[in-house]
């Protein structure tokens, strides 16, 4: 979810609250100042019928509502000691409506000649069902005018404010260190988006100085040692082949010479790896799939057969991708031999190639593997002492580099490597 949309359901869900307990206090507010007034009006309209009843004796016996809505009747103050003015609500039936209305009625208590009189008074009240739908109406219509209001704030006017932002993380976003891409800054009057700029710029600069640092590190350590690794291997073969030796010193001299054949196949690897983690391999261009896997079942051919297994490649159409030609032989070699050298003698290899996919099994006495540990670096499951336990991994950081996924399961004996072009 985007920063603005977020703050937005937060400001939403704020305003619900905070609109529906202001309709709440406004409900009881806007009533109790309607009464406060009705109260009034019915206050003012007693002292004008008492002032009238004064000089008229005639009003001073009405026990019967009508159209005036108004009563004044005789009574014992001795019933009546005590009594303050009330104000009730109550229904009454309304020629107009057609129905029982609310009214607000005032009875009090009055003397006039030496005797007491009872006055009531009713007028018309508000309708509170009618109150709490208009107010719950208009509740929602200025709930949903202010989300929208907020809405329009954070479109128009909040996006340019962010723009620097959101100009930043565009950049960011596609930013490869191994590109040696730049980063442009929009300039801005915010005082936070500045320090974010600067801070960037400057993390940015220190990363790419180290990066560079450790790539040339790298690719000189790589080839100084490929260089008197060259002559020791060349130096024990001459001294191999040119002298006579013991048994004990031919074997001591082969492990020697095995030892830095490994060494030398590990540095190369290693290399490997680094050069496609750095984007080294330009530049790329359209690999015919299927012609890549035949080429190399052709080349392990041989190396099948001294193990008496069985390649079966079925492609159910062709296939091309955009890549470096030298990375997708090895990605799909690396794979192959694996899936020799860890095989059962005797049994089959199962290839299969479409368009969203290439898929490899191999037959094993091996039981199933870690699934993220066996793309790892230096994994080693048969304890071949010639292997760098290096190959899956220079598979995988080629797959990522072409947005491809290469994932493993196990299944009935079966060892399967998925690579699933996206």
């Amino acid at each position: 979810m985007k920063l603005l949309n977020y703050t937005t359901t937060y400001f939403s869900a704020i305003l619900l609250v905070l609109i529906s307990i202001w309709a709440v206090v406004f409900y009881y507010a806007m009533f109790d100042e309607i009464y406060d007034s009705i109260d009034d009006g019915l206050d003012n309209r007693k002292m004008v019928l008492i002032a009238r009843a004064s000089k008229d004796p005639n009003l001073m016996q009405k026990p019967q509502l009508d159209e005036y809505l108004y009563t004044i009747e005789k009574v014992d103050f001795k019933n009546y000691r005590g009594f303050k003015d009330t104000y009730n609500d109550t229904l009454m039936y309304m020629i107009n409506e057609e129905d029982y209305e609310p009214v607000r009625t005032l009875e009090s208590i009055f003397r006039m000649n030496n005797e007491y009189y009872k006055i009531k008074v009713v007028t018309s009240m508000v309708e509170e069902d009618d109150q709490i739908e208009n107010l719950l109406f208009y509740t929602i219509l200025l709930y949903s005018l202010l989300v929208i209001s907020i809405l329009l704030l954070n479109n128009f006017f909040l996006r340019k404010t962010w723009k620097p932002f959101y100009h930043l993380m565009a950049q960011l976003k596609t930013f490869r260190l191994e590109k040696n891409q730049s980063i442009t800054y929009t300039p801005t009057k915010i005082d936070e988006f500045t320090l974010l700029n600067n801070s960037i710029e400057k993390l940015l600069q220190k990363t790419q100085k180290s990066y560079e640092g450790q790539k040339q590190f790298i690719e000189n350590a790589s080839h100084e040692l490929q260089t008197p690794l060259a002559i020791a291997i060349n130096k024990l073969e001459i001294l191999f082949e040119e002298n006579e030796l013991t048994e004990n010193q031919a074997e001591q001299l082969q492990q020697a010479l095995e030892n830095l054949e490994r060494l030398k196949r590990l540095n190369r690897s290693l290399l490997l790896i680094s050069k496609i983690e750095n984007d080294q391999f330009q530049p790329n261009e359209n690999v015919d799939i299927n012609a890549v896997i035949e080429k190399i079942i052709f080349n392990f051919s041989e190396l099948a057969s001294h193990k008496n297994m069985a390649m079966h490649f079925s492609a159910m159409e062709k296939v091309s991708k955009n890549m470096n030609p030298d990375l997708a032989y090895t990605l799909f070699s690396n794979l192959i031999k694996n899936a020799i050298s860890h095989g059962n003698s005797g049994t089959d290899i199962i290839m299969e190639l479409d368009a969203k996919k290439f898929s490899i099994s191999n037959f094993s006495e091996n039981s199933s593997l870690e699934n993220e540990a066996v793309f790892k670096r230096f994994q080693k499951y048969n304890g071949n002492k010639n292997s760098t336990g290096l190959g899956l991994s220079i598979s995988k950081s080629i797959a990522e580099k072409y947005g491809f996924r290469l994932h493993y399961f196990y299944k009935n004996n079966q060892h399967f490597f998925i690579l699933k072009f996206l």
